[in-house]
């Protein structure tokens, strides 16, 4: 078994990581193993996602991410005639991109281009990263469209076939404008959904559109586009009243209700960029619970999982998730944490 002693660092087996939708290996989207551990008595039992329900109660709250998945990576051919793939991940207020070229290292002032005499000049690092660029973008229609045709989901090595951009949507997506997926919802079906507001389990949705992970690279999360309306504010005000948990679908929502919050885990409607990141030193005002998936070592994620809850129970679940052969990934298995 893996040393575990840094919940930032471990060895994760690669038979581990899952290769594709569950779908494709016959079983249901949400056909996937739930790992529920108890922050409060250090508990933990395996279960499947369709058993969801029989872990919340009435009154509690269960906050979603409606972004949808773009399919954000496009062929590019640089000046010297080699072809890569660049990725698209957050639209400045400027109008400039912040996009990643893969497996090439351009210099500031150069120009590649893109399919139907779209093209991309590359301006400057951004902030302290190595691999992301702030660019210059023109398409030659509205960008979305432009995606929609020409580009294609985000994947990484562990997924070795490319799948159709339904694959990478959650059943409640609304908004295209995610890079990548955000993916702790792709579980959910509108069955499930319905079992749970038949329980007394209320759903309330944000959103909040990702950038590019990138997870090989351990860098930081930054800044991304969020909205939180008024529908989530009295939510999670009626949940407190009624003494139900706040549970967010993802970790994209805590950081959603996180920036929303007055510290004290009031939340305010607003909407704009968030540059909060989570730690165990910040801390969490707002979430009880948290719904997500299984992270990879160093990640930024598990950061954000310490805030929630102790290093030593999240070691524990790590090491159960690895010897019960849990699997990571977007097309893995989730993991609630009370």
């Amino acid at each position: 078994m893996p040393a575990l002693e840094d919940v930032l660092e471990f060895t994760l087996p690669a038979e581990l990581e899952a290769h594709e939708p569950p779908e494709v290996r016959g079983y249901g989207r949400d056909d996937v193993r739930l790992l529920v551990s108890r922050r409060v008595g250090d508990e933990m039992t395996h279960a499947r996602f369709t058993d969801l329900p029989d872990f919340l109660s009435p009154g509690d709250l269960l906050v979603i991410n409606d972004s949808g998945t773009l399919p954000a990576e496009v062929s590019a051919r640089a000046a010297s005639g080699r072809t890569f793939a660049l990725r698209f991940s957050t639209r400045l207020r400027s109008g400039e991109w912040i996009v990643e070229p893969r497996e090439m290292r351009p210099q500031a002032g150069d120009t590649a281009w893109l399919p139907d005499g779209g093209a991309v000049r590359f301006v400057r690092l951004h902030a302290s990263s190595h691999r992301l660029w702030v660019a210059d973008v023109y398409v030659p229609k509205p960008f979305v469209e432009y995606l929609l045709e020409w580009g294609r989901p985000i994947r990484y090595p562990y997924v070795p076939a490319a799948w159709p951009l339904p694959t990478y949507q959650t059943v409640y997506s609304r908004e295209l404008g995610s890079a990548e997926m955000p993916s702790a919802g792709r579980p959910f079906t509108c069955a499930m959904v319905d079992r749970l507001r038949a329980r007394g389990v209320r759903v309330a949705t944000l959103t909040l559109h990702t950038g590019v992970a990138s997870p090989e690279s351990h860098e930081p999360p930054y800044a991304e586009w969020y909205r939180v309306p008024s529908e989530v504010t009295r939510a999670v005000r009626e949940a407190r009243h009624s003494h139900g948990r706040v549970i967010a679908v993802g970790t994209t929502v805590v950081r959603a209700l996180e920036t929303a919050s007055d510290g004290t885990g009031q939340v305010r409607p607003s909407e704009g960029w968030t540059d909060v990141v989570i730690t165990p030193q910040r801390g969490v005002s707002v979430v009880d619970g948290l719904l997500t998936g299984l992270h990879e070592p160093k990640s930024t994620h598990l950061a954000m999982l310490e805030a929630l809850a102790p290093r030593e129970h999240l070691l524990r679940v790590y090491r159960a998730a690895i010897e019960e052969g849990y699997l990571w990934h977007e097309f893995g298995d989730v993991h609630l944490i009370l």
